[in-house]
């Protein structure tokens, strides 16, 4: 009999430059990592033991049921990570600096015998293991963490601007996958107005491109700087300005 697929909210973690770390360091950041999801995940409202991990090594897979508000997750539990973060911080030296690269997606997903499995899992590790959130993370020298959404999520959650979400805050990135599959995620980083590092990429093209009309000449597009003047942001975040650098028009 196969297994029962349900709708999940699916969030992929991992600790950036892992690999490169002595086996002693290795273990101590594991360590740190599940200590911070814990703290995170209290600090945030939400139930540690209605939250599934799949440990990946250098990271976790976290698989939230669809009873979790997305909100709580995009919102306050991406803060209080990052808080954790900081306060982690004071206490590790150079070597044992942990920085992390969080994905959240939507979708169907199933428990196995070995773990979870489904299109949705192997989409939002694409998102968190994509070359754009590695190149936002090294460019945000002062930042903790990057947080990268799928195209869903920012539809049905982010671009309402819920209380601790600033959608102001993130850009649009496409990549390739490895099969040549293209997909589109937003970006953002706590503490940033505007993710950096995305010029260097060319990933900051926007999702949806207008079709010139029949016959009319195509140009390339222009480098642009739209300055959004005052945006409105929630109770957290407060008002501040903003200008956004892109290759094309923003899409609202």
């Amino acid at each position: 009999m196969g297994v029962e697929f349900r709708q999940c909210w699916i969030l992929v973690l991992d600790i950036e430059g892992f690999s490169k770390r002595t086996d002693p360091i290795q273990e101590s950041l594991r360590a740190a990592m599940y200590e911070v999801l814990r703290e995170a995940l209290v600090r945030s409202g939400l139930s540690v033991d209605e939250i599934a991990m799949e440990d990946r090594g250098d990271g976790v897979l976290m698989i939230a049921p669809a009873s979790v508000s997305p909100v709580t997750l995009a919102g306050s539990f991406v803060r209080a990570l990052d808080d954790e973060l900081v306060g982690k911080a004071a206490v590790f030296n150079q070597d044992h600096a942990m920085r992390f690269r969080l994905a959240l997606h939507q979708g169907l997903a199933a428990p196995d015998a070995r773990g979870w499995v489904g299109d949705a899992v192997n989409t939002a590790c694409r998102l968190v293991d994509a070359g754009p959130p590695r190149a936002v993370l090294t460019a945000a020298t002062r930042a903790r963490m990057v947080f990268v959404v799928s195209d869903e999520i920012h539809r049905s959650v982010i671009r309402h601007g819920h209380r601790a979400i600033d959608p102001a805050a993130y850009l649009p990135i496409r990549f390739a996958t490895k099969h040549g599959e293209t997909i589109t995620g937003w970006v953002t980083v706590p503490g940033y107005a505007a993710p950096p590092g995305l010029e260097e990429t060319g990933a900051a093209e926007p999702p949806e491109r207008a079709a010139a009309p029949s016959g009319a000449p195509t140009a390339a597009p222009a480098r642009v700087s739209l300055s959004a003047g005052v945006v409105h942001g929630d109770q957290v975040a407060g008002d501040k300005n903003v200008t956004v650098h892109t290759s094309g028009p923003v899409r609202p």
